[in-house]
């Protein structure tokens, strides 16, 4: 039940960390941050990860390595299970709204990959954390339990460090991915070739070949193109036909903020993106 309080009180201070991230991410650039500051998400969302396991994971295995060295009788259980029950009720609502908006009309199959892809934490943190919760309560559950109906109770303390191997598992997933983003991570492949099929359908362009691409907040990409223009065409022409692409670009994806387009002939942009993929990222 310790493990479970310490759990709840970390969950309050991340999702205050997270409100709070999400609040300076709305503020406007300024001349120092040109592009704003939608990176705020991330970095909150990584130190929620570090919280989740230093306090959370951190604290319930000690708790429970300390009631297995001195394991104490349960004399009352009730109490306890009328707890987990009410925070079954709460946290299993609280699941079932995020899930729900997580996933939308996708399969729960393709939950993980949505995890993995997916480009704002504050999202898949709760989902995670409500997840972890609910396996929380069902040990915790579990160790009162067996450990009143076996006589041992050192089971308790099994149970409180099975809590934070669980949220020690959690706060692994949501650092790898959180940490990611905040270094730098890309548009879908979908966005990036929708991109560069905007650039190919404008006359004059003889060829796009390549996006570069980074989120610097989930709803805000930037995107920069290497076009290979017509030879014929003169500085004006080609200036109209940029802001074209701009235009054409921003209309299609709106969470594009800003567009670099660099004139690039194909064969030097080959060499510029050595050991890239053909779309401007680090091929694997």
């Amino acid at each position: 039940m310790l493990s479970e309080s310490i759990h709840s009180v970390v969950d309050i201070a991340n999702e205050l960390l997270l409100l709070y991230g999400m609040r300076k991410a709305s503020v406007r650039p300024d001349r120092e941050h040109p592009l704003g500051f939608g990176r705020e998400v991330y970095f909150w969302s990584f130190v929620v990860a570090l919280l989740i396991f230093t306090l959370g994971a951190g604290v319930s295995t000690y708790e429970g390595v300390v009631h297995i060295l001195d394991p104490h009788i349960i004399e009352d259980a009730n109490v306890s299970y009328i707890v987990l029950g009410l925070a079954l009720l709460f946290e299993g609502t609280s699941w079932t709204v995020t899930l729900r908006k997580f996933k939308g009309k996708r399969k729960y199959s393709d939950l993980f990959k949505l995890v993995i892809r997916s480009k704002d934490p504050p999202t898949f943190i709760v989902l995670l954390e409500d997840s972890a919760a609910l396996i929380g309560i069902a040990i915790a559950f579990m160790g009162i339990y067996l450990s009143i109906h076996l006589n041992q109770p050192e089971l308790d303390g099994v149970a409180s460090i099975l809590i934070g191997i669980t949220l020690g598992l959690t706060a692994a997933v949501l650092a790898r991915e959180t940490k990611g983003l905040l270094i730098g991570e890309a548009a879908n492949e979908k966005t990036r070739d929708s991109i560069l099929k905007l650039a190919t359908e404008i006359e004059g362009i003889a060829n796009a070949n390549g996006v570069l691409s980074v989120h610097v907040a989930p709803q805000e990409i930037l995107v920069a193109l290497s076009i290979e223009f017509e030879d014929r065409l003169r500085t004006p022409e080609i200036e109209a036909l940029v802001i074209e692409l701009e235009r054409r670009i921003r209309v299609k994806h709106p969470a594009v903020i800003a567009v670099f387009i660099k004139p690039q002939a194909s064969g030097r942009f080959e060499k510029d993106t050595a050991g890239r993929s053909p779309s401007g990222h680090l091929a694997t």
